[in-house]
């Protein structure tokens, strides 16, 4: 049995980093930072024109790559 006076603990809080300030993003992420759809970030990984990580089950996208896909130039059409 618990004591009558215990202090229920709340759960920690989880944090919250802005996206201009992350290393990594999911494809979701990735797809509104280039203004594409989440359809297209999943052509260019499956291309690999996108380099990203897998770390357990999750996709991440390097912001750093993701700015230097943007500032590349790129003539054909990411989805045909």
């Amino acid at each position: 049995m618990q004591p009558t006076n215990s202090v229920l603990k709340k759960p920690p809080a989880r944090v919250t980093v802005p996206s201009h300030a992350k290393l990594l993003v999911s494809r979701p992420e990735a797809a509104q930072l280039l203004s594409i759809s989440v359809r297209g970030i999943d052509y260019l990984l499956a291309t690999r024109r996108l380099p990203f990580r897998k770390i357990g089950g999750r996709v991440l996208i390097s912001v750093a790559e993701l700015r230097k896909y943007a500032n590349g130039d790129h003539p054909e059409r990411i989805v045909a």
